[in-house]
């Protein structure tokens, strides 16, 4: 009886065959190596850069602000004042200008905000307190950042003055007014104050590069053989089927970590470009791609960990898409057939942005693909152990293993195979 065991040159051969069959369509190659090098700085790095350019640049230009009625003129003079620093602009005052109906001046962008008070607004110490109407639209980000974050900060230093004023009487200074200064202390790991707010991001960009390197040939190698008639003259050669599912998931786990492999690149060098123009730049802008980060530094430990983990999904994924493509009766609904397995990686991944939330239980890492997420989730943050990662990358095998032995089912199944 022939032994059913895997011959290793006979397995790589039916690899390389798929493989170079991949290699021959520069679209894949576009979708491997040149999409993770593009999107990846595009959304790690010049999201933060964009925000902190158009927040910045929102400090630094002088907004429209309408009045209806009477402001003091010391608060006036504060309003439209220029603060600087070392000789330079470092947010602009803004622009006052009279309108007659509130409302309608910014619901038409005559204006980003307007200032109404009902009552006359104190201009010494003791008098009585009044109301400052601020007419904005307060779910605009531009709003926020331009005039009506200017005009909360000037009315705020105002009151403060006016109750410096009201203590210096008493002989009591500016200390009084602060008996208890807060100091936050960033006490996370340095790696996780890196990473920012976009560090979820990683993960999800990490495994949908995966899964769009490794599409292409597992699909071309058993969906797209199937339509080509190629398959069967591969079934007939004397080779096991068991060297054909692992030659499959072989050049497919290859094109897939060659993926990933470029996506890490990708966000290592956004990283690098995100620290050189934080060092170089000041304020809003540079404070503002600092905190939404999404930046990727790997120690020996953590990049050996990032390793296993992508292995291991790789495979994962790799052995489900073998499995779908040889169920599938052409390529092109083998795609219709993949496109649940993209959702079930993005809506875990978008989830990872509340990770902190979370009691992240060691059970969590011991759910295929969820597990390997949470796992380069802590990478990115400095926070990654070893026994989370082995439960990850255990979860991923096995889920592996058991979706490969269906492919190899499906393989030895007739009916399948000239399902067509």
């Amino acid at each position: 009886m022939r032994s059913e065991g895997l011959r290793p040159a006979m397995v790589w051969r039916i690899a390389a065959r798929d493989l170079l069959s991949t290699l021959r369509d520069r679209r894949t190659l576009s979708a491997t190596i040149l999409m993770p090098m593009i999107l990846i700085p595009l959304l790690t790095l010049g999201l933060p850069l964009m925000l902190g350019s158009l927040i910045g640049g929102q400090q630094q230009e002088r907004q429209k602000v309408g009045v209806v009625g009477t402001l003091p003129p010391a608060l006036r003079d504060e309003l439209v004042r220029d603060d600087r620093a070392a000789g330079k602009v470092v947010r602009a005052g803004v622009t006052l200008v009279t309108v007659a109906d509130a409302r309608k001046a910014v619901q038409a962008g005559e204006v980003e905000a307007v200032l109404r008070a009902p009552d006359p607004l104190p201009t010494r110490a003791g008098e009585a307190s009044a109301t400052l109407e601020v007419y904005a639209k307060l779910g605009s980000i531009r709003a926020q950042s331009g005039a009506l974050g200017k005009v909360t900060d000037v009315v705020d230093r105002y009151n403060r003055r006016l109750l410096l004023a009201r203590l210096q009487p008493l002989g009591l200074g500016e200390r009084a007014l602060t008996p208890v200064k807060v100091q936050p202390v960033d006490a996370s790991p340095e790696q996780a104050q890196r990473s920012g707010q976009l560090a979820f991001l990683i993960p999800m960009l990490m495994l949908q590069f995966i899964l769009s390197g490794a599409m292409a040939t597992a699909v071309d190698a058993t969906a797209g053989e199937k339509e080509r008639g190629t398959l069967e003259s591969l079934l007939v050669s004397p080779v096991r089927r068991s060297e054909v599912v692992a030659g499959k998931l072989l050049a497919t786990t290859i094109t897939a970590l060659t993926s990933a492999c470029f996506s890490v690149l990708g966000f290592v060098l956004s990283g690098l470009a995100v620290r050189a123009f934080t060092q170089r730049q000041a304020g809003a802008g540079a404070e503002i791609a600092q905190a939404m980060g999404g930046q990727l530094t790997l120690t020996v430990g953590s990049a050996l960990a990032l390793l296993a983990v992508g292995i291991s999904a790789a495979l994962l994924i790799s052995a489900a898409l073998i499995a779908i493509g040889i169920y599938a009766r052409s390529f092109k609904e083998a795609q219709t057939y993949i496109a649940p397995l993209s959702i079930a990686i993005v809506i875990p991944a978008i989830m990872l942005q509340f990770s902190d939330f979370l009691t992240l239980q060691s059970g969590l890492y011991a759910l295929p693909l969820l597990g390997g997420m949470l796992a380069i989730l802590d990478t990115v943050r400095g926070a990654v152990t070893l026994p989370h990662v082995l439960l990850a990358v255990a979860a991923n095998l096995l889920g592996a293993l058991l979706l490969g032995a269906l492919a190899l089912r499906s393989f030895k199944r007739e009916e399948v195979i000239f399902r067509n």
